[in-house]
């Protein structure tokens, strides 16, 4: 059986060739420990000179005894020039590698206006794998303003060549340099699962035509059939956005109260949000000091924008709660305070949407100088110190930035005293949080720190029943909308975590997490893990995890070979295990019929040898008397 696969275009640097090393399909068969033998003679011969590349044709052995046969062709000419044979190449091929230098833009679209056409034309689900090999020479961004020229041209953007892989349906891999991580790990490791999807594929169509051509009279081999269909879990959508809007409009846990020029309330909002948006606010707040922030416009506009007041005389200053009042922050530009409950509402939003903030300012202020001072002291607000103000082109920015950007920037306050104001007590040590993003994200914590519950006048609360490893878990998620459990029995405390606190879409992601890891092991793995899956199982259930628990019975049903010997079976209820002998796979009927099979093939070796026995008995029996 062998693989053929067609390499097509050059990964050289243009302007680097005397210097570059081994080509990518010389340097993967090379290192490869899969791969073994040598380069061969040339498929087609070169004109020209000799440090031209020519189409070169490399045979190897792959898994033991797997012929490799690679076609490499880095030039088009040379392609073009014998359409007969090229064209074979390509319709014999299992797999396609194209490949270019991301350095060298001529290179990018000789592959692109050249080859794709050709492929496309004799394209029949053969996989494709894409490799920009390189590193760009300007490690910066290229600015996207459109009377900026700078750095346009000179290498290929990852978005070209993504675009031409959605174009094809093909793998997109960015090979930085032709070492043994990118070389064997990362290109090996996809080339070489295409290369088993295909010796796969060869031998079902074997096996498919060996059944037909030799028809087997007699008892036939039980067909085993497919197992049931696992039940599929839907992941909830998030609402993190919504939770924080929320918090905006309920104004509850307020900590900030913004005022006019003129000392009239114009907004409440909360400092920990405010200060995972912008620097501006944690210099205003003290979060940062500015030896920390060390940018001179954010400091200009901290200073020009807003000041704190905290005289005692301040009018409604009587009325604010005793115990821990909103810090009061006047804003000293009159336009800027008439638009900040929309510019608030922008930012709670996710900080993305700069065409509706734009509109709405423009329905308060009329003069369009006016609305783009507004729009300019936005920016200067989200701005990241060090740097030029990158958000100049909204739209671009508002495109390249679909989702709530400042997500991960709340988890610079998870665990830490800044701005907190609860601290919890777990196991003999404390955690601090932050009210606003607690009652924001999770019901059962607004509930306690809204009603009338010892947690909410107390700033130190006690958690029982869970570890600090998994609380911190917890309060990732509620922070970042995102956790990663190091394995299963941490996924399914934090599980029961969630679901103390009705916490659901973090309940089915620990689900979908255990389920998956679940799934990834191999049989092997399955048989010797000491994880209990039916204390598993019955947790799931304790803690109304029923999608969890269902896909449990139906796994443990699947293999029921496996877990059937293992002691803990004999925990299933009566219903349970009803339930998985009913749906077991293998089932109990083919393995009956498999038994009668092997009988009936043994009786059948019996037979033969028997008869093989007294064939020879007889054939020495005329050589000692011969008729």
């Amino acid at each position: 059986m062998s693989i053929h696969i067609v390499a097509l275009g050059n990964e050289g640097d243009a302007f680097h060739q005397d210097r570059r090393p081994s080509g990518l399909i010389r340097a993967y068969l090379g290192r490869s420990p899969l791969v073994s033998g040598d380069e061969s003679s040339l498929l087609l011969s070169a004109s020209g000179a000799a440090a031209r590349p020519v189409f070169t044709e490399y045979q190897a052995s792959a898994f033991g005894n797997v012929k490799l046969v690679v076609h490499d062709c880095p030039v088009w000419d040379i392609f073009d020039s014998d359409w007969y044979t090229s064209r074979n190449l390509i319709g014999g091929a299992d797999i396609i590698v194209i490949k270019y230098n991301v350095n060298d833009k001529f290179s990018f679209h000789e592959v692109k206006d050249n080859y794709i056409p050709v492929i496309k034309r004799a394209l029949n689900s053969v996989p494709v794998i894409i490799a920009a090999v390189g590193t760009r020479q300007n490690e910066e961004l290229p600015c996207t303003c459109p009377l900026c020229t700078s750095d346009r041209g000179s290498c290929v953007s990852t978005t070209e060549g993504i675009q031409l892989a959605k174009e094809l349906g093909a793998t997109y891999l960015e090979l930085h340099s032709l070492d043994d991580f990118y070389i064997g790990k990362y290109f090996g490791g996809v080339l070489e699962y295409f290369m088993i999807q295909a010796l796969n594929q060869k031998t079902s169509e074997k096996m498919k035509r060996r059944k037909m051509s030799n028809s087997f009279h007699g008892i036939r081999p039980p067909q085993l059939e497919q197992p049931e269909k696992m039940p599929v879990l839907k992941a909830e959508a998030s609402h993190y956005n919504a939770d924080l809007n929320n918090l905006l409009c309920c104004c509850q846990c307020v900590d900030v109260v913004f005022y006019s020029p003129d000392l009239k309330e114009v907004a409440e909002a909360h400092k920990i949000v405010l200060c995972a948006v912008s620097h501006v606010f944690m210099l205003l707040f003290s979060v940062k000091s500015p030896a920390d922030i060390q940018d001179s416009s954010i400091i200009q506009t901290t200073q020009d924008l807003f000041s704190i007041n905290r005289d005692p005389a301040f009018p409604g200053a009587s009325q604010e709660s005793p115990g821990n009042p909103p810090l009061r922050v006047i804003v000293k530009d009159a336009f800027f305070s008439s638009c900040l409950a929309d510019i608030l509402r922008f930012i709670y939003s996710g900080a993305f949407q700069w065409e509706e903030l734009e509109e709405d300012i423009r329905k308060k202020l009329k003069d369009s100088g006016d609305v783009s001072n507004v729009i300019e002291k936005v920016k200067c607000i989200l701005k990241t110190p060090g740097k030029f103000n990158c958000l100049r082109n909204c739209k671009t920015y508002q495109a390249r930035k679909p989702l709530w950007f400042y997500n991960t920037s709340l988890k610079f306050f998870l665990n830490k005293p800044m701005l907190a104001d609860v601290v919890f007590e777990i196991q003999g040590t404390t955690v601090p949080a932050h009210r606003a993003i607690l009652v924001a994200r999770c019901e059962v914590m607004a509930a306690m720190f809204n009603g009338n519950y010892m947690e909410a006048k107390s700033v130190l609360i006690p958690v029982y029943g869970v570890s600090k490893e998994t609380f911190l878990s917890f309060l990732e998620y509620l922070y970042t909308d995102s956790c990663c459990p190091a394995g299963i029995f941490q996924a399914m405390c934090l599980l029961i975590c969630a679901e103390m606190y009705q916490v659901s879409r973090l309940q089915h992601i620990c689900e979908l997490f255990i389920i998956t890891q679940l799934q990834s092991m191999p049989s092997r793995e399955l048989a010797s893990m000491n994880l209990d899956i039916v204390d598993l199982l019955k947790k799931a259930k304790f803690h109304h995890s029923d999608c969890l628990s269902t896909w449990l019975l139906h796994f443990i049903a699947t293999n029921y070979l496996i877990f059937s010997q293992k002691p803990e079976f004999q925990d299933l209820s009566v219903e349970e295990r009803s339930f998985v002998e009913k749906h077991r796979w293998p089932s109990t009927m083919y393995l009956k019929q498999l038994a009668e099979y092997r009988k009936y093939i043994h009786s059948r070796k019996c037979r033969c040898s028997e008869s093989r026995r007294i064939t020879e008995g007889f054939r020495n029996l005329t050589e000692i008397h011969p008729v």
